[in-house]
């Protein structure tokens, strides 16, 4: 299955360029101070009114400044093969974000703090382009989920070579009551008995996100397969693979409503075909409801 490409995120707008011009004219003791906000061609969706007061100008923050490792290439690279010690890990609770997600053009270095340690590199390709959500922000610094173990990992990476986008699409795992459902804008689009992990390789719980989408020849069990950026908690690997934990369907339908795989999301043929329109880099929650 060809990757899909970025289009079907919406890329937020750009930030407003201000240029100001201010002339005055001396009659007497009267001045005229004419200040006008000038929005680029390319601004998006709306333009600034003129103040009806002077704006003041608030304090200047200060942006801890990225510290580039002596040798980059020494340190590991963040995918779902490898394991990134000393990545802070998810705080959590499994909510939501605003659905943004971010896209590194080139490999760039990921840190355990804005300013802090070096811990890892990031590439522009995992499973197909690299998107990952924006858990918290900083001024010129983003806080990512990761795709490597362990299990809730994130890095703080700086904005200088990222792409952004936003995601309207939030997929909800349920593994008490072994459904998922998924949304769009907050709608639901819909809502499917699922199969998890059996109790000697759950499904790991916590947030995550879609890593990836492919098809594998190899297989007839389901057309396309949806890695995500977790992993079992149980198992090293599994079919090959790094124990990655991914949603897929399933041949027989015998499989829904119970606990039976090694850790991955089984769906009907149904789900998967809306799943695999969802844009890489959409925030999964997985909780024990």
């Amino acid at each position: 299955m060809a990757q899909r490409p970025p289009r079907s995120f919406r890329l937020l707008d750009r930030p407003y360029l201000i240029a100001c011009a201010v002339g005055g004219v001396a009659l007497v003791v009267l001045a005229i101070v004419v200040v006008a906000f000038v929005a680029p061609s390319d601004a998006g969706i709306h333009k600034a009114a003129p103040p009806l007061a002077p704006v003041v100008a608030g304090p200047t923050t200060t942006i801890p400044p990225a510290a580039l490792p002596a040798d980059p290439a020494a340190l590991p690279q963040s995918t779902t093969y490898t394991v990134v010690d000393g990545a802070p890990l998810d705080p959590g609770p499994p909510v939501a974000t605003n659905g943004t997600v971010v896209h590194p053009r080139r490999e760039i270095v990921v840190y355990a703090a804005p300013g802090g340690a070096p811990i890892a590199r990031l590439g522009p390709q995992q499973i197909g382009d690299t998107w990952l959500p924006v858990i918290a922000q900083q001024p010129g610094w983003v806080q990512v989920l990761l795709p490597s173990r362990p299990n809730s990992s994130t890095g703080w990476v700086t904005e200088t070579a990222l792409d952004r986008a936003v995601t309207p699409y939030l997929i909800r795992v349920h593994l008490r009551s072994l459904d998922m459902e998924l949304f769009r804008d907050g709608k639901s689009l819909g809502s499917w008995t699922v199969g998890i992990g059996k109790e000697s390789a759950p499904t790991p719980a916590g947030r995550t996100f879609l890593l990836g989408s492919f098809s594998d020849t190899a297989q007839r069990y389901s057309s396309v397969i949806l890695p995500l950026g977790t992993h079992s908690p149980t198992l090293d690997s599994f079919g090959g693979g790094p124990g990655t934990v991914a949603i897929h369907t399933w041949p027989t339908a015998n499989v829904f409503g119970t606990r039976s795989s090694d850790g991955c999301i089984r769906v009907p043929k149904d789900a998967l075909h809306q799943l695999i329109q969802v844009p890489l880099g959409t925030l999964v929650l997985i909780d024990e409801n």
